[in-house]
């Protein structure tokens, strides 16, 4: 009898311990670079078809109010991760390709505490967090810190952005194929080297350059910053997209077995913009069309693995943005044209191309809603209704970490406490109204006289616009104008009294001094 009782206890264990390994959800993130709202299917995009992503709109549910905390790379990523706004932190502005580690060992993270889970933790594509100590990383010997010291299992990455040096791959610590006779030197600063560059040798150019990208020569596209050595490690743009998509599904097959978090950061549609050539004038809107089709099919890469492998059903799936759609340096925001202005449009059709926002004002760069609006589509079979639209919940990314806490079922640790709230309920449907405020600060502060607007805060469907001085103030309604075309200042006093005190006393939370953990060697200007 207790033979018969042991035998029964010890299944009944290992049936439950099994169906809690089992029923705990994959979560996978794929992090699209310069996305505009309008640029996908789903979203109203007319001219490039991205049927993937639309498919996996039609499975799950697509979010019209999802927003990033920045209208720029860096502290879009910064907060995603760590559930706070960048700002907290200063020197999260946009990391130069030699900048130190942003996100330091022991800062809770997203990955640190779906690690701590005991789920598999991987982040593969474009990190731009900055690596190593104070000083930048060395490139050429063990990268530390590094992605693995912030929750991450395993690691396969570019430093910051395609357009800037030094233009490797780096798999958890070390540059991927680093002959060590031939170094790695790197310059933000001053040039180093005898490399042609795109400024003094533009015939060696495969594609025509704005201003800033004409440094060194890299697979025949100017960057911004100086590089030497290096050659037998440097990437062909052409490839990346089939290189870090492969990476990407061969985590998941490789981890098929166990709970796993998978962060795939693609570098599309970020400039350059070198689709491969399977995808070269298939769009018939030039690279940047291309490009939105070769991030459409990495999409489908990773949808497919997931069906391949019997993961579909036990996988959550996140698509979004760190930002909105690249625009004009002539004709975005309220900014008066600039002398560099000219030089910048020269290459700007051919380098940068412009996104669309769906009809939303801004772009990348500025605190409108076409610069921090942005797709987000969930997936989760069982627990998200297909086909569904969520326009009431005003989502942002320093909500990731409390939500999926919740959806993973896993207890969201002391030590990480979010500037988000836990909005899983509309994960399943609710029409979830958001209780903290959003806010935003434009990473020029500081930097130039004329940004506008600097400050931006959201509470329910009113947004606010202030100036750095706070004398200038305008007022939306993004319910009657998600535009944001009428100003409503003058017209709602009583908002304005309510929310702009609110805005100044969140602003008064932000240090105001650098942290020199976190400063980078160099400007990228």
């Amino acid at each position: 009898m207790n033979k018969l009782f042991c035998i029964s206890f010890v299944l009944a264990f290992f049936t439950n311990s099994v169906f809690s390994q089992t029923t705990r959800p994959n979560v996978i993130i794929i992090y699209a670079d310069d996305l505009g709202y309008g640029d996908v299917g789903c979203y109203g995009a007319k001219k490039v078809a991205t049927p993937n992503m639309d498919k996996l709109a039609k499975a799950g549910l697509r979010f019209t109010n999802a927003h990033t905390t920045s209208a720029t790379c860096t502290p879009s990523r910064y907060s995603m991760l760590t559930g706070e706004y960048a700002w907290r932190k200063p020197g999260t502005g946009v990391a130069t390709g030699d900048a130190a580690a942003l996100i330091l060992p022991g800062r809770s993270t997203l990955p640190l505490v779906f690690q701590k889970a005991g789920y598999k933790t991987g982040v593969v594509g474009k990190w731009h967090l900055g690596l190593g100590p104070q000083g930048g990383p060395d490139w050429n010997g063990e990268i530390k810190p590094s992605p693995l010291d912030i929750g991450f299992d395993e690691s396969f990455i570019m430093a910051a952005t395609g357009d800037r040096v030094p233009c490797v791959y780096v798999e958890n610590r070390r540059v991927v194929n680093l002959d060590p006779t031939d170094p790695i030197k790197v310059s933000f600063k001053e040039p180093i080297g005898n490399e042609p560059t795109g400024r003094a040798n533009p015939e060696l150019l495969k594609m025509k350059h704005s201003h800033g990208h004409d440094f060194t020569i890299i697979n025949g596209i100017g960057r911004i910053g100086y590089k030497t050595g290096g050659k037998s490690a440097r990437w062909k743009d052409e490839d990346m997209a089939d290189i870090f998509t492969e990476k990407a599904v061969s985590f998941i097959e490789k981890h098929q077995a166990e709970p796993f978090f998978l962060y795939f950061s693609t570098q599309d549609i970020h400039v350059p913009r070198v689709p491969n050539q399977r995808f070269v004038g298939k769009s018939g809107m030039g690279p940047r069309g291309d490009v939105i089709l070769q991030l459409d099919w990495s999409v489908g890469q990773v949808i497919q693995a997931l069906d391949r492998l019997n993961l579909t059903k036990n996988t959550l799936v996140i698509f979004s943005s760190d930002n909105g759609p690249a625009g004009t340096p002539v004709t975005d925001g309220d900014r008066a044209p600039r002398p560099e202005d000219g030089d910048m449009q020269k290459g700007f059709d051919v380098f940068h191309s412009v996104g669309s926002a769906g009809g939303l004002r801004g772009r990348k760069g500025n605190l409108y809603e076409g610069g921090v609006r942005t797709p987000f589509i969930v997936r989760w079979p069982g627990h998200i209704p297909a086909g569904t639209k969520n326009d009431t919940t005003v989502f942002s990314a320093v909500d990731l970490l409390p939500t999926l806490c919740a959806a993973a079922g896993i207890e969201l640790p002391a030590e990480a406490a979010s500037d988000g709230e836990n909005l899983i309920d509309a994960f399943h449907g609710k029409r979830v109204r958001r209780t903290k405020p959003l806010f935003w600060k434009h990473y020029h502060i500081g930097k130039q006289d004329d940004t506008w607007p600097a400050w931006a805060m959201r509470e329910g469907d009113w947004k606010l616009l202030m100036d750095e001085s706070g004398q200038r103030i305008a007022l939306h309604n993004l319910t009657q104008d998600r535009a944001e075309q009428t100003d409503a200042s003058a017209t709602h006093p009583d908002i304005v009294a309510r929310m702009k005190p609110k805005l100044i006393d969140w602003i008064k939370t932000l240090p105001t001094s650098a942290d020199p953990s976190c400063l980078h060697k160099a400007s990228t200007k």
